[in-house]
């Protein structure tokens, strides 16, 4: 039986999907979430939203209308999803046996928000070693070019990390990166709601405004990295993430967050 079959829906990648993956620097998943998955990621996640953020403001920076982090903190089934859901097997085939949570946030455009994200790289916003952490985005919404959906140049990973001038995750938080590039092999990669996609580190991506007048779009954020990537910004010290598979060498890792449990696990 798989974990949460209520909730989630797991796979393992092909042979060709590796392939895929090794050659564009991103890979499209599918659907990983269940209709009940989708309606509870929704109430939970918009829950957390409303509560720090609220409907777009014009008046607010881009973080503010779009960024809220730690979202596994106060949502559980974000929390199980992160820790033990379908995109952890995907990460452990693509990144190795030992693996560690990097990033939880929503990267929300309500309707209204109009504002792009430029052209970046995921690691240009906390440069990790080794370089194989992977991005995934899971689609709370339908996303399409109208309400703001991901772009991306396919191979665009080949040219491993670029220098944007940033020295630490923090200053690079509060500067938007925007990356000049060919964008003639830019393509738009729609999702529907309940659908999932990783890529690397170092793909070149980004979306734009939110053009339409009813829709949102909603999108969860999951980061994963090797349970040993280490922070280049702040002088090789490891990145703080919760051990989901395998070892690191690390103690501070090894304990990060094991205080967090596992509602959606734990016996009656």
């Amino acid at each position: 039986m798989n974990r949460h079959e209520d909730l989630f829906i797991n796979r393992q990648l092909a042979q060709a999907d590796l392939e895929v993956y090794a050659e564009q620097g991103y890979l499209v998943l599918g659907r990983v979430l269940t209709d009940q998955g989708l309606a509870q990621m929704r109430e939970q996640c918009m829950a957390a939203w409303q509560k720090e953020k609220g409907s777009f403001d014009p008046d607010k920076n881009w973080l503010q209308n779009a960024l809220l982090g730690d979202i596994h903190h106060p949502s559980e089934i974000v929390r199980e999803y992160y820790f033990d859901g379908p995109l952890v097997d995907i990460a452990e085939q693509l990144i190795g046996p030992n693996i560690k949570g990097a990033t939880s946030q929503l990267t929300f455009k309500m309707r209204g928000n109009t504002n792009r994200f430029g052209w970046h790289q995921d690691n240009g916003y906390g440069e990790l070693d080794p370089y194989n952490t992977l991005s995934t985005l899971t689609a709370l919404d339908d996303a399409d070019d109208e309400n703001g959906c991901l772009w991306i140049i396919p191979g665009s990973h080949k040219q491993e990390q670029i220098d944007v001038g940033h020295t630490s995750e923090h200053k690079a938080a509060e500067k938007e990166i925007d990356v000049e590039v060919d964008e003639t092999s830019a393509i738009p990669v729609p999702m529907k709601a309940g659908e999932s996609i990783v890529f690397h580190c170092w793909t070149l991506h980004k979306s734009e405004g939110n053009r339409s007048k009813d829709r949102d779009r909603r999108i969860l954020f999951l980061r994963y990295a090797d349970a040993d990537a280490v922070e280049v910004y702040n002088k090789g010290g490891p990145r703080l993430g919760r051990l989901l598979r395998g070892t690191t060498r690390y103690p501070e890792v090894e304990t990060f967050e094991k205080e967090l449990t596992r509602p959606l696990t734990q016996p009656p």
